[in-house]
């Protein structure tokens, strides 16, 4: 398949990204520095999702003339991931942006011919843009590149995590990971994760960027900090149609082995029952079996979303307050929805929910999630029931 007429060339700047957020993310970052896209529709954004239409994929060697932003899709298998992520790559590519999808986890060879297809333009383009800087691919990726100009764009609470651990000089370790032993694929990547901290740390060649809607605390010396504040997502979508009654969203704490699946039932079953809860808006990498389990023992309709919850909200319709636990959304969601009117409330992690295994830091990150949110109403946890 061929790449798509006008929308080829050599990229000025390349965006890698695995999650259906990272490229939202990335879109609104464009959207701030105003870069341009390569005109594949040569009409202004319309205000409504485009249909899902599958494009045709992108693919061959870059080359010709300058492109300002190629996004480069590292697709994962998850089958509910990547769905949200073809429904993002047509909002991208009716923005004017080229979208080069990769089946980047297709086999034991994927990765080589992904890295080799990608290995000329790594080296030409002049800009990398990532979503996740934990990401072994990305991290990879980054040993390639000769590109002088790195962004960081917001991976949710990853990007808290990211920043504080590049401040201290600390090797990049997810924070619901941090306080175990490294295993054997830990140590054997260990050079290329170190190489890649090295090359995200400023010097007299290097700028970073890191565009976050995420509080800063501890900004590292050289970093340039870029706010996010959805101003793309509010210019395309809505405003909403607000409902009466109110919305939860769903968190994939359990499925990280962070909080135990019994409590966390317990506790959607409370919330729902106080605040009048009718819809459960279930996160990406949600399990069927936990969802199931929560429609059949709390009675609220499960909504799997094809689009970020920041779009979902923004389009409407959407309960008047929506109930969270600590999650990305409770920074996030006010932004993107600010003057409509919709309170967003999230409600603390009990210390009891905690499973054994869970990081022995996971608690006062989740606290910190939470209480550095701006523009949220704070719950108190809920008592088992």
């Amino acid at each position: 398949m061929s790449p798509r007429a006008g929308n080829t060339g050599t990229p000025r700047t390349l965006a890698f990204v695995e999650s259906p957020v990272q490229l939202l993310n990335v879109l609104e970052w464009a959207h701030v520095h105003a870069l341009q896209g390569a005109g594949e529709t040569g009409a202004g954004p319309s205000r409504s999702v485009p249909s899902q239409i599958r494009r045709t994929a992108d693919s061959g060697p870059l080359s010709g003339g300058d492109t300002e932003l190629t996004v480069v899709v590292l697709s994962p298998t998850d089958p509910m991931t990547r769905g949200q992520l073809r429904r993002m790559a047509d909002l991208a590519r009716d923005e004017g942006y080229r979208v080069r999808w990769e089946e980047a986890r297709g086999g034991t060879t994927a990765p080589f011919h992904t890295i080799g297809g990608l290995a000329g333009s790594l080296r030409r383009a002049d800009r990398i843009v990532m979503g996740d800087p934990f990401s072994r691919y990305v991290q990879l990726l980054l040993t390639i590149t000769r590109a002088k100009d790195l962004v960081v764009v917001d991976d949710g609470t990853a990007t808290m995590e990211f920043v504080a651990q590049l401040a201290r000089g600390e090797r990049l370790v997810r924070w619901h990971r941090k306080g175990g032993r490294p295993g054997a694929r830990d140590l054997l990547f260990a050079p290329v994760s170190s190489s890649a901290r090295r090359r995200l740390t400023p010097s007299a060649g290097r700028r970073v960027e890191v565009f976050s809607s995420m509080p800063v605390t501890e900004t590292p010396e050289g970093v340039t900090i870029t706010a996010n504040d959805f101003a793309w997502t509010r210019a395309r979508f809505g405003p909403p149609r607000i409902t009466k009654s109110a919305d939860m969203v769903g968190t994939s704490l359990v499925e990280t082995g962070v909080v135990d699946g019994d409590r966390y039932l317990e506790a959607v079953r409370g919330l729902a029952r106080a605040h009048g809860a009718t819809r459960y808006f279930a996160h990406r990498r949600e399990s069927a079996e936990k969802l199931h389990r929560l429609a059949a023992e709390t009675g609220l309709e499960i909504v799997r979303p094809d689009l970020p919850l920041e779009l979902i909200a923004r389009r409407g319709p959407i309960g008047r307050t929506i109930l969270s636990f600590p999650s990305t959304v409770v920074h996030t969601l006010p932004l993107a929805l600010a003057g409509t009117g919709v309170r967003v409330a999230v409600c603390d992690i009990d210390p009891a929910w905690l499973t054994e295994n869970a990081s022995p830091r996971a608690q006062g990150f989740l606290s910190g999630v939470t209480g550095t949110a701006r523009d949220v109403h704070r719950l108190a946890a809920v008592s088992a029931v």
